[in-house]
C-alpha cells in the first residue's frame, strides 16, 4: 500500500519510519524541496493550491494523510473524502481556535473562558472585565508559542495589538493550572478506540520541551471520556492528541491536534505500538496495536542546535532521534526518549537532559 502524506517534516518522517517495516511505501507532497522526510519516499514538490499537481499526487497513492492541520479548505476540497484520513472536518475544526473551542463546548468539554477580539478597544475591555491577566492568540496558524501574547497591563494591550492586530484574535483567561497534560488516542474505521497513558507536559518559551508518561494518572478516565466524545462525533480515523489544563483536578481542554502529536513521541521506544504505527494501522484499516507503556518513560525535545551524540548515548535508557534538519533557534530538530525502572529515575534523567540544554 502506498501512503501519501501532505507535508515532509519530522512527523511525516517518523510515520514513514514506522511504516517501512509493515511493507508500506510513502510519497510526500510539499513545496519544501529539503524536507527531512524526503529520503524515505518519493517527494512531489508542489504548492497546495496547485490543483493539477495535487490531483496527480492523490491519484498515485492509496490513501492521503497529513502531518499538520494548516491545510486550506481549497486544498481539502480537491481530495475526495474517501481518500483522506483523518476526515477533512477534523482539520477545519482544529485550525481555527474559535471554531475549535465552540466545538469542544458543544460536546460538553470545558475550555478556559474566552472572547472574540475585533479591535484594540475590545482587547482593552476584556482586560478590564476579566480583572485577571489574559493570553491573546491568533485564531489561525499559531504553534510553539507563536501568535500569542500575554496581557497584564494597558501597555501590554497596545504592544500585543501592534504585533497581532492584523489577524483574527481571541483572548483567553489565563488559567492558574496545576499542570498541563495530554492524551493520545487512536480510532479505527470500525470505531475501536485505544488510549495511550496521559503525559504531563512541560514548556519553555511556549515550546514543548518534555512529556513525562503518567501511568495510572487520576485524570486518565476523564481525559479518555472527553477524547472519545471528540473522536466519535468527528467519525475520526487515525491518531489524535488532546491537550488539557489540570485545574484543581478538573480538565479544561486547550486544543486538539488531528494527527500524531509531539507529546506522544515517547511511544516510539516506550510503548508496545507507537503512535506512528497505530496511525498507519488505523488509516489502512489494519488491527490496532497495543498502546500500553512498556516501562516508566518520557520524551525530551531537542530545540535548535544538536547535542553531542556521545553525551546522550552515555545515558542509560536514552534513545536519540535525529531529524536531519538544519538547526535554528526555536526549531525542533530531534528528540530523546528515556526509559527507566521507575518514575523517579525517569524524572532525574529528564532534569539532567534539560540542564544539558539550558532549560532546567
Amino acid at each position: 500500500m502506498r501512503i501519501g502524506i501532505l507535508g515532509n517534516g519530522q512527523l511525516a518522517r517518523m510515520l514513514a519510519l514506522a511504516g517501512r517495516p509493515l511493507g508500506l511505501d510513502f510519497a510526500f507532497y510539499s513545496p519544501n524541496p529539503d524536507g527531512c522526510a524526503n529520503v524515505l519516499g518519493e517527494h512531489v514538490c508542489g504548492g497546495f493550491h496547485d490543483i493539477e499537481c495535487l490531483g496527480r499526487f492523490v491519484d498515485s497513492v492509496d490513501i492521503v494523510t497529513f502531518e499538520n492541520e494548516n491545510i486550506s479548505q481549497f486544498t481539502l476540497d480537491a481530495i475526495p473524502a474517501e481518500r483522506i484520513s483523518p476526515p477533512a472536518v477534523s482539520i477545519l475544526t482544529a485550525q481555527d481556535r474559535l471554531t475549535e473551542k465552540q466545538y469542544l463546548e458543544k460536546l460538553g468539554i470545558a475550555v478556559p473562558e474566552y472572547c472574540v477580539i475585533g479591535c484594540e478597544q475590545e482587547l482593552l475591555d476584556a482586560l478590564h472585565d476579566n480583572r485577571e491577566p489574559l493570553i491573546v492568540k491568533t485564531r489561525y496558524q499559531g504553534y510553539d508559542g507563536r501568535g500569542q501574547a500575554r496581557i497584564h497591563t494597558v501597555e501590554d494591550v497596545q504592544t500585543a495589538w501592534l504585533e497581532l492586530g492584523n489577524n483574527d484574535l481571541i483572548a483567553e483567561a489565563m488559567v492558574k493550572f496545576n499542570r498541563e497534560v495530554s492524551v493520545i488516542a487512536v480510532r479505527s474505521h470500525g470505531g475501536e478506540v485505544r488510549f495511550y497513558p496521559v503525559t504531563e507536559n512541560h514548556h519553555h518559551h511556549g515550546i514543548l520541551i518534555a512529556s513525562v508518561v503518567r501511568r495510572n494518572d487520576p485524570l486518565q478516565a476523564k481525559a479518555e471520556d472527553y477524547t472519545r466524545r471528540l473522536m466519535e462525533d468527528l467519525d475520526y480515523v487515525g491518531v489524535l492528541g488532546l491537550e488539557f489544563f489540570d485545574y484543581n483536578g478538573e480538565l479544561l481542554a486547550n486544543e486538539f491536534a488531528p494527527r500524531v502529536h509531539n507529546s506522544g513521541h515517547w511511544s516510539i521506544d516506550g510503548a508496545v505500538c507507537s503512535q506512528f504505527e497505530n496511525h498507519l494501522r488505523a488509516i489502512c484499516d489494519l488491527p490496532l496495536g497495543d498502546t500500553s507503556a512498556l516501562a516508566p518513560c518520557a520524551m525530551c525535545n531537542i530545540i535548535g542546535e544538536y547535542p553531542a551524540l556521545p553525551d546522550i548515548l552515555k545515558l542509560s535508557g536514552a534513545h536519540y532521534h535525529h531529524y536531519q534538519k538544519q538547526p535554528r533557534p526555536g526549531r525542533k530538530t530531534g528528540h530523546i526518549t528515556v526509559c527507566a525502572h521507575d518514575d523517579e529515575a525517569v524524572s532525574k534523567m529528564v532534569s539532567r537532559i534539560m540542564k544539558m540544554f539550558g532549560q532546567g
